[in-house]
């Protein structure tokens, strides 16, 4: 199954708060990151010419050229395996060796923004980074990559690419633009609305409607939002609480407008739907590159990390994904690839590098939001919250 399908099947939230947690008590990891942390770990180690590196399926060319072009370049042999399927059961499988200080045979791991991230964090699990090897990160990261509310100051990760929760509607049925989350809740359009069943999904589109920034949300505001979304329910405006499905409800028409994510919307549907970020808000899911701390070669997995950030070698992967990559520098080496095609792969890539999904308007990126992180006790109050909603309860 490829990310996109993940992302899809999942609510592209990793898994999500649906996973829920592993029930891991702290075991005195350390969350905020010192420089002499940062000197102590790095302290001693230099590039082994090899590196394992632990992914989703479908995030690397078939043919494996952006893995070949690094190896090529650096001498450092890579050995790539797509065993990332959902964050819960990754979490399930790497903490026990890392809670003992043990490899898990990989030393960069790709984890998306939320729960099993966030207990990686706090216990200890990852590896500080010494953003001071990263220089090509610092020079060509975009501005909302940086210093990110799930992992301040990229302590412990940098973005590998990322997608929006926005809002797709049909344009053969709805004969205005659709700009606002409140359109959503329109008595207007009762019966033909979708939103999403996922919990952390459609929380925070309940608190954008009210204004509230979900990553510095309370269990007061997690009620007020609820409350919105009940009533929106309780009088017939929501078609249906969808999971994947929604891509061919929007593209039927059986539903006009509804919740959806970037990629799919890019992908899946049809010329009718557009995809825009409404201006109340949208949320941004990111899948981020993070070294465990026992690695074995953590110091080829930062060189892989910052070639990355290359942006003539980030845009061929960007190519292949279709999700919004964290180098705005990428998106004129696709323009100019795009200027030099022809044919199907011209229209193909002028799509691409123009397309408000891959590379979102400085004013769509200043309304995008992340999950808000959860402690064990704070996420079983906002299940408790949010997903009898979806439920009928």
């Amino acid at each position: 199954m490829a990310r996109r399908d993940v992302l899809r099947l999942m609510g592209a939230a990793g898994a999500g708060l649906a996973l829920s947690a592993c029930g891991v008590q702290g075991q005195g990891g350390k969350e905020k990151v010192s420089q002499s942390d940062v000197q102590k770990f790095w302290a001693g180690k230099a590039k082994n010419g090899r590196l394992n590196w632990a992914n989703w399926p479908g995030y690397m060319q078939d043919d494996r050229s952006t893995i070949k072009a690094f190896e090529k370049e650096t001498g450092i042999k890579v050995t790539y395996k797509e065993v990332i399927q959902e964050m819960g059961p990754w979490f399930g499988k790497i903490q026990a060796p890392l809670s003992a200080g043990q490899s898990i045979g990989f030393d960069l791991m790709i984890m998306t923004n939320g729960i099993q991230l966030e207990q990686c964090r706090q216990l200890g699990y990852l590896a500080p980074l010494d953003l001071a090897k990263l220089p090509n990160f610092q020079k060509n990261a975009g501005a909302s990559f940086k210093n990110p509310s799930y992992d301040p100051g990229n302590a412990h990760t940098i973005a590998y690419e990322s997608g929006v929760t926005g809002i797709a509607y049909n344009t053969k049925y709805v004969d205005e633009e659709i700009t606002s989350i409140a359109q959503l809740f329109d008595a207007k359009y009762k019966g033909k609305v979708g939103m999403m069943g996922d919990s952390q999904e459609l929380g925070n589109f309940g608190m954008f409607l009210l204004g509230i920034d979900p990553e510095k949300s309370t269990t007061a505001d997690w009620e007020k939002a609820a409350a919105k979304l009940r009533e929106q329910r309780d009088k017939g405006i929501v078609r249906k609480y969808y999971s994947q499905d929604y891509v061919d409800a929007v593209s039927k028409g059986d539903v006009w407008m509804t919740m959806a994510w970037s990629g799919d919307v890019y992908s899946l549907t049809s010329p009718d739907v557009k995809f825009v970020v409404p201006e109340e808000g949208g949320t941004i899911w990111t899948d981020n590159m993070c070294i465990p701390k026992t690695a074995e070669n953590p110091v080829d997995a930062l060189t892989l990390m910052d070639w990355l950030y290359v942006p003539e070698n980030n845009a061929p992967l960007t190519e292949f994904i279709n999700y919004m990559p964290p180098i705005p520098a990428t998106q004129e080496i696709l323009k100019q690839k795009a200027a030099q095609a022809t044919g199907a792969d011209k229209k193909d890539l002028d799509r691409l590098s123009t397309s408000p999904l891959i590379f979102p308007s400085e004013a769509d990126l200043a309304r995008l939001r992340h999950y808000r992180r959860l402690t064990q006790a704070e996420e079983a109050e906002y299940q408790k919250i949010f997903e009898p909603i979806s439920k009928g309860s």
